[in-house]
Parts: C-alpha cells; sequence; structure tokens
C-alpha cells in the first residue's frame, strides 16, 4: 500500500468512527482536497482538479478580496441584528437593489434550507392554507418541513405536499402551468387551500431546465389565482449564475412573492436571506416575530457584501454569459462526435448534459454517466450529476472562468466519452 493510500484509508477510519452515518463522499475513490484558489482545487499530493461542480465559490475559491473582508471584520465586531449596525442594513439595501421594487424586505438566515423553511411559514401564516406545490425531484433543503418537499432525498412528502411532474421536455415545459392548475383543482377537492407554489428556477436536481425563458410566468399566475403564494428558490440559480440577470426569476419575467438565497451568497461562509413583499411580511409579523442567532451577524454580512462587490467589480454576470455560451457550444460540438450525449441543456454557467447507455461497455445511462464522472475526477475535472435517472452531468464552475480552462474540461470530457471501458 503505497504513503497515499495509507493517509486515506486512515482518513476513511477516523471518519466512519467519528462522523455520522448519514455523510456520503463524492467519487468511487475519495478526494482529499487540501486547498483551493480560484477555480482550482488541489489533493494532498499537489494535483489541481478543475472545480466545475461546486456553486458555493461564484466569485472562485478563496477570493482575497472575499477573505481580506471576512478578517477584517472579524477582527472587528461579531454580532447579531438586535444591535445596530451597518453591515445588514448596507447588505439588505444591495441585494433589494438587484431585484424588482416590489421585493422590499430582507430577513437573515444561515443556510438555503432555513430560507425555505421560512419561506414556508409565511406563505402559511398570509395566505391561512397549507397546500404546497413543488416538482416531483426536487431539493429544497434539510429542515423537517423542507425534507418533506425534497423528494430528491426521498424522504416521503410532508402534510399538505403536492409534486408535480418536472417541467422536462417540450410536453413537459408547454404543460407545466396546466400541471399547477390541475393540482390546484385536486387540493380544493380536498379541501386543501393552497398556499404557495416553490421551484427552484433552474430546477436543478430535476434534470436543469432553463428555457424557453417566460414558461414559469403561468404557473406563477395560477397559483395567485388560486390565493397562493409564488416562492422563487434562488438558491442554486442565483447571484448570476445564469448568466441573463442576477436572479433565474428574471429570466421568466415574473415578480415572485418570496425569493430564497442562500449557497453562493457567502462564498462558502453560511450566510443565507429571504426576500419578500413588505406587505407580507407585515401579515407574518403580527402572528410571530422571527430572529436568528446567526442570522445577519455582522461578520456574515461583511462576506456577503464582498461578494456582491466582486460580481459587480469583475463582471462576472457577463463573464457567466460569454464564457457560458462559449462552454455550451463546445458541449454541443462534442454532442456531434458522441452519439452518448442526448441533450445539452442550460445557461450561463449552469449547464447539464444528458447522456445515454453506452452499448459498447453495456451501461445503461445512470452507470455511464457515474463513470464519466468517475473517469473526469482521474483526468482532473470535478463535475456532478442530477436528474431522477441520475443521468444528467451537472456543471457549475465558478464565474471566473475562462476559456483556457472551459477547454480543458471540453477535452478532458472528450477523452471521456471516447475512453474504451
Amino acid at each position: 500500500m503505497t504513503d497515499r493510500e495509507t493517509n486515506t484509508a486512515d482518513i476513511l477510519s477516523r471518519r466512519s468512527r467519528a462522523l455520522g452515518p448519514t455523510y456520503t463522499l463524492f467519487y468511487d475513490e475519495p478526494l482529499h482536497i487540501v486547498r483551493a484558489e480560484g477555480v482550482w482545487m488541489y489533493d494532498a499530493e499537489g494535483r489541481r482538479y478543475l472545480d466545475a461542480y461546486n456553486n458555493v465559490p461564484v466569485v472562485g475559491h478563496c477570493h482575497p478580496h472575499v477573505v481580506d473582508e471576512l478578517t477584517r471584520q472579524a477582527r472587528t465586531l461579531n454580532t447579531h441584528t438586535r444591535y445596530l449596525a451597518e453591515q445588514p442594513l448596507e447588505l439588505a439595501e444591495k441585494l433589494l437593489a438587484t431585484m424588482p421594487r416590489e421585493i422590499g424586505n430582507i430577513i437573515y438566515t444561515c443556510s438555503g434550507s432555513e430560507a425555505n423553511d421560512l419561506a414556508v411559514r409565511i406563505s402559511k401564516a398570509v395566505t391561512g392554507g397549507t397546500g404546497f406545490i413543488i416538482t416531483d425531484y426536487a431539493y429544497h433543503g434539510t429542515t423537517d418541513t423542507i425534507a418533506g418537499m425534497s423528494p430528491e432525498d426521498g424522504v416521503p412528502l410532508g402534510p399538505g405536499v403536492y409534486a408535480i411532474p418536472a417541467p422536462i421536455g417540450p410536453e413537459g415545459i408547454a404543460k407545466f402551468g396546466d400541471r399547477v392548475h390541475q393540482c390546484i383543482e385536486r387540493m380544493q377537492a380536498a379541501n386543501v387551500r393552497p398556499a404557495a407554489l416553490l421551484v427552484d428556477t433552474i430546477f436543478s436536481s430535476d434534470g436543469v431546465v432553463s428555457h424557453p425563458p417566460g414558461f414559469l410566468a403561468q404557473a406563477a399566475r395560477n397559483i395567485r389565482a388560486a390565493g397562493g403564494l409564488f416562492i422563487a428558490d434562488e438558491v442554486q440559480p442565483g447571484f448570476g449564475r445564469t448568466g441573463d440577470h442576477m436572479w433565474g426569476f428574471a429570466r421568466h419575467g415574473v415578480i415572485p412573492d418570496i425569493v430564497t438565497l442562500g449557497k453562493p451568497m457567502g462564498n462558502g461562509h453560511p450566510v443565507s436571506a429571504l426576500a419578500a413583499r413588505p406587505e407580507l411580511l407585515d401579515v407574518f409579523a403580527k402572528h410571530t416575530r422571527y430572529f436568528n442567532t446567526f442570522g445577519g451577524n455582522t461578520v456574515s454580512c461583511a462576506v456577503a457584501l464582498a461578494v456582491l462587490n466582486v460580481i459587480e467589480n469583475e463582471h462576472l454576470i457577463a463573464n457567466a454569459r460569454s464564457t457560458g455560451e462559449y462552454l455550451k457550444h463546445g458541449l454541443t460540438k462534442l454532442a456531434q462526435h458522441h452519439s452518448g450525449i442526448r441533450e445539452v441543456r442550460g445557461a450561463g454557467l449552469f449547464l447539464g448534459v444528458e447522456l445515454g447507455a453506452n452499448p459498447a461497455a453495456r451501461l445503461p445511462p445512470r452507470q455511464e454517466t457515474a463513470r464519466i464522472v468517475n473517469d473526469l475526477k482521474r483526468r482532473g475535472a470535478l463535475v456532478g450529476s442530477t436528474g431522477r435517472e441520475g443521468n444528467i452531468l451537472k456543471i457549475r464552475p465558478p464565474l471566473t472562468i475562462v476559456r483556457a480552462e472551459a477547454d480543458f474540461l471540453l477535452s478532458v470530457l472528450d477523452q471521456s466519452l471516447g475512453a474504451e471501458v
């Protein structure tokens, strides 16, 4: 056994003893990552890997400005929102300036799960309803309530939660608004009052659905006509990743009632938020108050402000659009040479590559996708997989990626698709 294998075995043994059994690892041969910078991650032997999977470091791993602001504020003050402080206000004002004027208030939380959980509480208080519509392979978080709205994790649907088919394929997209309407009718027949439609605006776990822009509008109109709210989960598509706007919902010409934010908001630091129409929060506040000890603390807000500044100053939304189009074009060209690629979809730097079976190796789509993911890792590129069938490569590099790095990803994917098994 090599020194590397011995070290890996020791870490795995310690992990199994110390950590709960719910944790899982990426890749058949787990990676021991020790540092990261920009779009690259480095293992214990110093080998680097292009991070084209992790949408958390939206401005690149360990961005100097973000790190400097974090340490500066941590040396000065870290406290909660029951004291007056500039940072939570400055961050709220900067976030709201990126949203429609109808969205006027921010509440801070620590994770996307918490933000979505709070969105559910607000929806119930405002509408008096208990019925929620989600897509049938969605993921929205890990609290008890939100886990019941995240069928991707295999948890049974919670009380009052109705799942409808995701808008996959032209027919699914065309019928999505009608399916929301039909679901509302099922709720009403069961004497369940609709509270909200909750969707991830790029349908990441369902399989990555971005086009055509505008298809979400009818679904939003239908839930509102029934007295419910439209909640846009921007935890994955938000902060400029789709390349058109700061938020995924803007591609559809809709104004949500509630917007939830998380993951990339702190570039790896745990910070999240909920944005909403003020009249909704006025009603909610009459029922209850909401305070989160760490939500909106001064260090987290300083970090999130730094992230917004980098996105703006380095023109990262424009880069997501231009480099994303370049990468998508390259993936489409690969599809012309590799019959295993069924479809390339997505927007900006949130792309999905649907794979078919590998007849030569007798691998069905799910296993072929797992093979590609692991083979790419061995070649120095990290991607994930998604979708109900597990056959869609999920590509989400930091928004700082440049064309040369996209070319590297395209090259190793070309090699993996053509490799003999």
